[in-house]
This record gives structure tokens, sequence and C-alpha cells, in this order.
């Protein structure tokens, strides 16, 4: 009798992770959704790490160049808003 119930219990556990995953799958963006959002985030990512390097460069060519690197970032990012 107690194995009875056991198989239940466990079947219901199984059913009730199959519920969940398949919500899960109902919930989640499409695979294009999610690669415009990675690179949106790489995007975000070089942007702060470009500016973070203006912050501290000395170096005059070195700055015009990251002027330039975070000019192209943005522009990246304003395709990205217009979306």
């Amino acid at each position: 009798m107690a194995r009875g119930w056991e198989s239940k219990s466990v079947e219901a556990q199984i059913d009730a992770a199959e519920a969940r995953k398949s919500a899960v799958l109902l919930n989640s963006p499409a695979p294009e959704q999610l690669e415009s959002i990675r690179k949106k985030e790489n995007i975000l990512l070089s942007r702060t790490r470009v500016v973070r390097e203006l912050n501290t460069a000395q170096n005059p060519r070195y700055r015009v160049v990251l002027k330039k690197a975070l000019a192209d970032l943005d522009a990246q990012l304003s395709t990205f808003a217009a979306d």
C-alpha cells in the first residue's frame, strides 16, 4: 500500500515539473529577441569599458580614438532604440 502512494506522489511531482517547464517555455522570448538582447547588452558593456578608459586616458590620440569608438557604440545603441 505504501508503494502505491509513493508512486502516485512521484507521478504528481513529475507532472508538476512538466507543467512548470511548459509554462517557462511559453513565457520565454523568441530566439531572435534573445539575440537582440545579447547584442544590446554587449554594446552596453563595451560602452561602459570605453567610457571608463576615456576617463583615465591621458594620451590625446588615444582619447580621440576612444571618443570615436564611443560615438560608434552610441550609434549602434540608437538602432536598438528605434526598434
